[in-house]
Protein backbone atom coordinates (compact mmCIF):
# COMPACT_ATOMS: atom_id res chain seq x y z
CA UNK A 1 0.00 0.00 0.00
CA UNK A 2 0.83 3.57 -0.76
CA UNK A 3 -0.34 6.92 1.36
CA UNK A 4 1.15 10.55 -0.63
CA UNK A 5 1.16 12.90 1.52
CA UNK A 6 1.53 16.34 -0.44
CA UNK A 7 1.72 18.94 2.35
CA UNK A 8 1.71 18.66 6.19
CA UNK A 9 -2.06 20.04 5.52
CA UNK A 10 -2.93 16.28 4.93
CA UNK A 11 -1.26 14.30 7.21
CA UNK A 12 -3.81 13.94 9.61
CA UNK A 13 -5.97 12.56 6.45
CA UNK A 14 -2.62 10.43 5.57
CA UNK A 15 -3.00 8.98 9.37
CA UNK A 16 -6.35 8.15 8.71
CA UNK A 17 -5.35 6.02 5.69
CA UNK A 18 -2.45 4.55 7.52
CA UNK A 19 -4.58 3.75 10.72
CA UNK A 20 -7.36 2.23 8.39
CA UNK A 21 -5.23 -0.05 6.65
CA UNK A 22 -3.35 -1.47 9.99
CA UNK A 23 -5.65 -4.14 10.78
CA UNK A 24 -4.59 -6.65 12.80
CA UNK A 25 -0.89 -5.55 13.07
CA UNK A 26 0.64 -4.02 16.37
CA UNK A 27 4.49 -3.45 15.23
CA UNK A 28 5.17 -0.87 12.93
CA UNK A 29 8.60 -0.49 11.83
CA UNK A 30 9.34 3.18 10.31
CA UNK A 31 11.91 3.52 8.32
CA UNK A 32 13.61 6.32 6.72
CA UNK A 33 16.43 9.30 6.26
CA UNK A 34 16.66 12.02 8.93
CA UNK A 35 14.19 14.74 8.55
CA UNK A 36 11.93 12.22 6.09
CA UNK A 37 8.91 13.01 8.84
CA UNK A 38 8.86 9.71 10.66
CA UNK A 39 8.13 11.40 14.24
CA UNK A 40 5.76 13.59 12.44
CA UNK A 41 3.69 10.82 11.11
CA UNK A 42 3.62 9.06 14.06
CA UNK A 43 2.69 11.96 15.78
CA UNK A 44 -0.72 11.89 13.50
CA UNK A 45 -1.24 8.12 13.79
CA UNK A 46 -1.33 8.50 17.35
CA UNK A 47 -3.82 11.63 17.36
CA UNK A 48 -6.06 9.90 14.79
CA UNK A 49 -6.12 6.88 17.13
CA UNK A 50 -7.30 9.30 19.87
CA UNK A 51 -4.55 10.11 22.24
CA UNK A 52 -4.62 13.41 23.53
CA UNK A 53 -1.24 13.82 25.51
CA UNK A 54 1.52 15.49 24.05
CA UNK A 55 3.41 12.87 21.55
CA UNK A 56 7.01 14.01 21.34
CA UNK A 57 9.64 11.89 20.02
CA UNK A 58 11.31 9.39 22.42
CA UNK A 59 14.84 10.46 21.15
CA UNK A 60 16.16 10.59 24.67
CA UNK A 61 14.13 7.87 27.02
CA UNK A 62 13.83 5.28 23.75
CA UNK A 63 10.63 4.35 24.52
CA UNK A 64 7.32 7.03 25.35
CA UNK A 65 4.01 5.50 26.49
CA UNK A 66 0.60 6.70 25.10
CA UNK A 67 -3.14 5.54 25.81
CA UNK A 68 -5.76 6.34 23.09
CA UNK A 69 -8.45 8.28 24.63
CA UNK A 70 -11.14 6.74 22.46
CA UNK A 71 -10.19 2.80 22.82
CA UNK A 72 -8.11 2.92 25.28
CA UNK A 73 -5.60 1.45 23.45
CA UNK A 74 -1.46 1.31 24.43
CA UNK A 75 0.44 2.87 22.57
CA UNK A 76 4.54 2.12 22.41
CA UNK A 77 6.80 4.81 20.37
CA UNK A 78 10.42 4.07 19.80
CA UNK A 79 13.48 5.49 19.09
CA UNK A 80 16.15 3.56 18.62
CA UNK A 81 18.71 6.23 17.13
CA UNK A 82 20.92 6.37 20.26
CA UNK A 83 21.32 3.12 20.62
CA UNK A 84 24.94 1.25 20.24
CA UNK A 85 24.36 -2.17 21.42
CA UNK A 86 21.58 -4.57 20.95
CA UNK A 87 22.72 -5.34 25.21
CA UNK A 88 20.82 -2.09 25.71
CA UNK A 89 17.67 -3.45 23.91
CA UNK A 90 17.66 -6.76 25.90
CA UNK A 91 18.33 -4.40 28.89
CA UNK A 92 14.97 -2.41 28.96
CA UNK A 93 13.11 -5.64 27.75
CA UNK A 94 12.10 -5.21 24.30
CA UNK A 95 10.03 -8.60 24.41
CA UNK A 96 7.43 -7.19 27.11
CA UNK A 97 6.97 -4.34 24.24
CA UNK A 98 7.05 -5.85 20.94
CA UNK A 99 4.84 -9.01 22.04
CA UNK A 100 2.34 -7.01 24.50
CA UNK A 101 0.02 -6.79 21.73
CA UNK A 102 -0.04 -3.10 22.25
CA UNK A 103 0.75 -1.07 18.99
CA UNK A 104 4.07 -0.45 18.85
CA UNK A 105 5.91 2.44 16.07
CA UNK A 106 9.40 1.89 16.30
CA UNK A 107 11.71 4.97 14.80
CA UNK A 108 15.43 3.47 13.28
CA UNK A 109 14.59 -0.10 12.94
CA UNK A 110 17.11 -1.10 11.23
CA UNK A 111 19.24 -0.99 14.41
CA UNK A 112 17.18 -3.84 16.04
CA UNK A 113 15.76 -5.61 12.72
CA UNK A 114 17.21 -9.19 14.23
CA UNK A 115 14.75 -8.77 17.27
CA UNK A 116 11.62 -7.65 15.58
CA UNK A 117 8.46 -9.67 14.97
CA UNK A 118 7.95 -11.73 12.03
CA UNK A 119 4.97 -10.12 11.68
CA UNK A 120 5.91 -6.56 11.70
CA UNK A 121 5.35 -3.73 8.69
CA UNK A 122 7.77 -1.92 7.20
CA UNK A 123 6.79 1.43 6.85
CA UNK A 124 8.91 3.44 4.20
CA UNK A 125 8.79 7.38 4.41
CA UNK A 126 10.51 8.79 1.44
CA UNK A 127 10.79 12.85 0.75
CA UNK A 128 10.32 12.96 -3.18
CA UNK A 129 11.90 15.82 -4.84
CA UNK A 130 8.68 18.49 -4.44
CA UNK A 131 8.92 17.77 -1.25
CA UNK A 132 5.87 16.05 -0.66
CA UNK A 133 6.56 12.08 0.69
CA UNK A 134 5.35 8.98 0.28
CA UNK A 135 4.55 6.26 2.62
CA UNK A 136 5.08 2.32 1.61
CA UNK A 137 3.49 -0.02 3.95
CA UNK A 138 4.88 -3.59 2.98
CA UNK A 139 5.25 -7.14 4.99
CA UNK A 140 8.76 -7.16 6.85
CA UNK A 141 10.77 -9.72 5.09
Amino acid sequence: MEIRIQSLDQIQEAACQFVQAMGDNTVFAFYGKMGAGKTTFIKAICEELGVSDVITSPTFAIVNEYRSDKGGELIYHFDFYRIKKLEEVYDMGYEDYFYSGALCFIEWPELVEELLPGQTVKVIIEEMEDTSRKVTLEDFA
